[in-house]
């Protein structure tokens, strides 16, 4: 690990501490004027998702819709709560080929997205340690009067994720401020930042539990994506 990584890991409760974990259990509430423009305006409002920190799998249960997902890198199902598969798609990825901004989302779609995003949000920094991710520390940044020292990391290619080549920034306490990235699957280049606040420590482990980009409007800007965790829970 590089000096910044090392810092980052130590801050979010150190990489020994990881390693005794499987899965973190994730009740939340999810909003924002992107999931309007892809069709799914109402669908993240309650969630409960559980994030496996050994491989890349995450599973959502749509709290009052009698239905869950479950994400992993070649395949997405949508399930029924007892288990019971209603739609599945292989190489999911594919499926959003000749999209635009504008194209609306299926059920799929939006288990993919959330499954691949999440999965890395809830990782971070940690993942970065595993072989076959690029670390190298770019030129710090000045925000609201901190410093804010950021780490380029290049994804290898079986991790999915928003794209390979994104940057995280870390505050003089070590802890994630903000998350900078594009969206390969959404049809243009669409520069991102995921804030991150509201700090929480889980059984030894520290999660930023919530998130927020937001998009200009005028004068003015919305919230693009907006992440509220409640219960967070480690196992």
């Amino acid at each position: 690990m590089n000096d910044l990584l090392a810092s980052a890991v130590a801050a979010h409760g150190g990489v020994d501490r990881w390693r005794r974990i499987h899965t973190i259990t994730v009740d939340a509430a999810i909003s924002g004027a992107f999931w309007q423009i892809k069709g799914q305006s109402d669908a993240l409002t309650k969630v409960r998702f559980e994030v496996d920190t050994r491989r890349e799998r995450l599973t959502m249960d749509f709290v009052g819709q009698d239905r869950r997902s479950v994400f992993e890198p070649d395949r997405v199902v949508l399930e029924r709560p007892i288990g019971t598969a209603v739609e599945a798609r292989d190489d999911p990825e594919r499926s959003f080929d000749g999209h635009q901004f504008e194209t609306p989302w299926d059920d799929l779609h939006l288990a993919y997205f959330t499954g691949e995003g999440l999965w890395t949000y809830l990782n971070t920094p940690f993942l970065f340690t595993w072989p076959g991710f690029v670390c190298e520390e770019i030129s710090a940044i000045e925000v609201n009067g901190e410093t804010w020292r950021r780490l380029q990391v290049i994804f290898p290619d079986h991790i999915k994720s928003h794209t390979r080549t994104q940057v995280f920034c870390f505050g003089p306490d070590g802890l994630l401020r903000r998350h900078d990235f594009t969206i390969d699957i959404v049809g243009q280049t669409v520069e991102s930042q995921l804030h991150a606040a509201d700090y929480r420590e889980v059984d030894g482990i520290v999660i930023p539990a919530t998130r927020r980009a937001y998009a200009p409007m005028g004068d003015d800007q919305i919230t693009f994506v907006a992440i509220d965790m409640a219960d967070i829970a480690i196992h």
